[in-house]
């Protein structure tokens, strides 16, 4: 939801009037973060529904918030679209249910609707390691997901994403698409985010020992990031036999789990143990409210950015690490759209995955990195302004007329 609440303050200066559907806060298993709202203009038209209670859908085996709202989704849509006229519907959300609504939409109030795609629906990844690797349930989302994203992709009338590899992946899977209007474009900068949060006075509920030198990754773990993160620590575990200041670090990865508070399965520390630094890193697997996100950036040594194998992936939190002004580190697959921004905005050391000698590299930055701290990364600010949440929202709006245009060709 980040690409659309950073949107919102620019959307009316680009020509869009938003309406934004979304669930009560408290339907939601993740950290509520209470400044949020802040960031979210005054006079923003919201309509939020219920979703049913996982008290009761779990006994089913059903958690998915695109399930449980989708009938409340369905209704309160149905209402609104019926109360003017709307030139578009815009899905940008990892719920990705809900966006079968778009094609129901479509049929019954003749309006085009744009997915952005910021992670993939149907993900194939999973059917190609050992079922222990898989995530719980894996079955059933996966038929799930290939159901819905079968229905509804091919009524789509444009495609936004961070990543080109999920365009042509889709439109590989689904031909009748292959004219349809697409686009890729990453997160934007949230510079008013950062401006907010100096205002704010939040107390972490992660303390950083100040005696250490804190290394910090915040964000999803999972089984296609272990060669990444493998790379990271087999070369800090060599750093650790040449290198005394490495003994004074400490990793944490924060947020790896996207399972409800308590429920979620650690996927880092075991990579740790089996590269033998166990005590050199600390895994929490439930996720923290955004604006302490920010704040534990701020507050950290060292920025982390482990990448996936998956040579499509792109890391959606890229700008908020970039915008916290700390050294950063990047282990990416060199297809990955990171490398070429962080190049680009000298904003970081970054290994490429798939090439030689990753470890050695690896090795080689975090020495550079350890060896200034603390320091500020000498970020190309100019070249920096095209990132930001106001010229993305340009970008999207751009793209909004050129789908109505081409929904109006085809008549």
């Amino acid at each position: 939801m980040h690409r659309i609440r950073q949107s919102l303050p620019y959307f009316e200066k680009f020509g869009w009037k938003p309406t934004i559907l979304s669930v009560h806060a408290e339907h939601v298993e993740m950290a509520i973060d209470q400044y949020l709202v802040r960031s979210i203009p005054d006079d923003t038209e919201i309509h939020k529904v219920s979703a049913y209670s996982t008290t009761y859908t779990r006994k089913v085996g059903l958690g998915n918030l695109g399930i449980r709202a989708f009938w409340q989704f369905y209704n309160k849509g149905n209402e609104i679209l019926k109360s003017k006229d709307f030139d578009l519907v815009y899905f940008s959300t990892t719920v990705f249910a809900s966006m079968a609504l778009g094609r129901l939409w479509k049929k019954k109030f003749k309006v085009p609707f744009i997915i952005d795609m910021q992670d993939p629906w149907r993900n194939d990844y999973y059917l190609s390691v050992s079922k222990k690797e898989r995530p719980p349930k894996f079955w059933f989302a996966h038929r799930l997901n290939s159901t819905l994203e079968n229905f509804t992709i091919p009524k789509v009338d444009g495609l936004l994403s961070v990543s080109q590899g999920y365009i042509d992946m889709l439109k590989e899977r689904y031909p009748v698409i292959k004219n349809v209007p697409s686009k890729v474009l990453t997160f934007g900068a949230a510079v008013r985010d950062f401006e907010l949060l100096s205002s704010l006075s939040i107390t972490p509920s992660i303390q950083f020992d100040a005696e250490k030198i804190n290394l910090l990754y915040v964000g999803r773990g999972g089984h296609d990031m272990k060669e990444s993160i493998s790379v990271m620590f087999r070369a800090f575990k060599k750093g650790l036999e040449t290198n005394e200041k490495f003994k004074q670090c400490h990793f944490w990865f924060i947020g790896t789990s996207y399972a409800p508070d308590g429920q979620g399965k650690k996927t880092i520390e075991s990579i740790a143990e089996n590269n033998e630094i166990g005590s050199f890193v600390t895994e929490i697997t439930d996720r923290k409210p955004y604006f302490e996100v920010l704040s534990l950036l701020q507050k950290t040594d060292v920025i982390v950015i482990p990448g996936s194998d998956d040579k499509n992936y792109t890391a959606s939190k890229l700008y908020p690490n970039i915008l916290a002004k700390k050294p950063l580190l990047c282990v990416f697959h060199s297809n990955s759209s990171v490398v070429d921004v962080v190049k680009e905005l000298k904003a970081g050391e970054m290994v490429l995955l798939d090439k030689d000698n990753a470890v050695k590299n690896c090795l080689q930055s975090l020495e550079n990195i350890i060896s200034m701290i603390p320091f500020e990364p000498n970020t190309d600010w100019d070249k920096f302004k095209p990132f930001t949440a106001e010229e993305m929202t340009k970008t999207q709006c751009d793209f909004f007329e050129l789908v109505i245009s081409s929904t109006k060709q085809k008549g």
